[in-house]
C-alpha cells in the first residue's frame, strides 16, 4: 500500500478489449510495459477512460488480477470501485487488495444525486471498511455531483482517505483546493484530470496529473510534469504545445460525447500497442475516422503500425 503521498503522472488506464466479454490480454500487457516505460508514477485502472461502468464485473476483477500481477510492485496501481453499490465497491476493493493494488478510487454514486452531507456519510462508511487507502474522485460531468471544498475538508480528515483527483476542469475550483488542503492536510495528494491543464496545476501547488493521453505518449506528460516541477517554463510551454496538439485533433475527431476515448483507443491501435474495440453501447471510430488520426499521427512523425 502507498506509503508516502502519491505525486506525478498517474494515466487512466484505457482497457484493452477484444469484444464485450473479453480482454485484449497481450495488448493489455504491451499497453502496461509501454506506459511504465515511459517513465509514468502509478496506473489507474477501471476509471472513466477504462470504461469501467460498462465492464462487466468479471472483466473488471481479471483487469485487476492482470495489471497488479504484471506490475508486480514497479509502480503503484490504483483501481476504481465506483458504484452505485457500496458493497460492490468493497467486495472489488478487497479483490485489489489480494492481488497486490496500492489504493481505490472512488467518484460518488451516480443515478440519484447526493446531497453533501450524505457523501460525507458515505464516504465516511466507506473509508471505514475499505481494506485499502481512498483517493475521491471528483467528477461532476457524469456523476450529477461534485464534493464542495468544505466536504472534501472534512472527508480528509479520516486517516483512509489520502487524496483527491479532480476531473471537473474548474481551476478556481482547484486552486481552492490547494490552498486549504496545503495547510490543514499537507500529506494529501491533489491530482488534475484534465491534462490541458496539468502543468498550470502543478506549478501552483498540485501533486500531479491523471493524463489519458499518457497511454499514447507517456514520456511527454512525464516530462510535462518534470518540467513544471522543476520550473522549465521554456520546456513547459514547449511541451504544452504539444498537449494541446493533441487536445485540439485526435480528441476532437467525430461529434461524440465518447470522442476523446475513442481517439485514444484509435491511436493506441494505429500505434500497434492494442485493441480498439469499445465496450458497448459505445464503438470504434469507422475508417474515415480512423484515417484522420492516422493523418494526425503521421504530423507527429509517430510510427504507424497497424494501418
Amino acid at each position: 500500500m502507498i506509503k508516502k503521498k502519491l505525486q506525478g503522472i498517474i494515466p487512466p488506464m484505457i482497457t484493452p478489449l477484444l469484444s464485450n466479454k473479453q480482454l485484449d490480454v497481450e495488448g493489455l500487457e504491451r499497453l502496461v510495459e509501454h506506459m511504465i516505460g515511459g517513465g509514468v508514477h502509478g496506473l489507474f485502472i477501471l476509471g472513466t477512460t477504462g470504461e469501467a461502468p460498462s465492464l462487466s464485473y468479471n472483466i473488471r476483477y481479471e483487469l485487476v488480477d492482470r495489471v497488479c500481477g504484471q506490475v508486480a510492485g514497479r509502480i503503484p496501481v490504483l483501481v476504481g470501485v465506483t458504484d452505485t453499490s457500496l458493497t460492490e465497491s468493497l467486495h472489488l476493493a478487497e479483490r485489489a487488495l489480494a492481488v497486490g493494488a496500492d489504493a481505490v478510487v472512488s467518484a460518488p454514486p451516480y443515478y440519484y444525486a447526493p446531497s453533501q452531507q450524505e457523501l460525507i456519510e458515505y464516504y465516511e462508511d466507506m473509508a471505514d471498511h475499505l481494506p485499502l487507502p481512498l483517493f475521491l474522485y471528483n467528477m461532476p460531468s457524469h456523476v450529477k455531483v461534485s464534493f464542495e471544498p468544505e466536504t472534501v475538508r472534512i472527508i480528509a480528515r479520516h486517516p483512509n482517505v489520502i487524496g483527491l483527483k479532480d476531473s471537473s476542469g474548474g481551476m478556481a475550483y482547484f486552486h481552492t483546493l490547494i490552498q486549504m488542503m496545503k495547510k490543514e492536510h499537507p500529506d494529501f495528494s491533489l491530482l488534475i484530470g484534465p491534462e490541458e491543464l496539468t502543468a498550470e496545476a502543478v506549478l501552483f501547488g498540485a501533486d500531479g496529473g491523471v493524463n489519458g493521453g499518457a497511454n499514447m505518449f507517456p514520456r511527454l506528460y512525464t516530462d510535462l510534469y518534470e518540467s513544471a516541477v522543476n520550473r522549465d517554463m521554456d520546456k513547459v510551454l514547449e511541451l504544452q504545445e504539444r498537449v494541446m496538439y493533441i487536445s485540439n485533433t485526435i480528441y476532437k475527431i467525430g461529434r461524440y460525447g465518447s470522442s476523446y476515448l475513442k481517439g485514444l483507443k484509435c491511436t493506441c491501435s494505429l500505434l500497434g500497442i492494442c485493441s480498439d474495440f469499445m465496450a458497448s453501447p459505445y464503438h470504434r471510430f469507422r475508417k474515415e475516422e480512423r484515417d484522420k488520426v492516422r493523418q494526425v499521427l503521421e504530423s507527429m512523425n509517430s510510427k504507424v503500425v497497424n494501418p
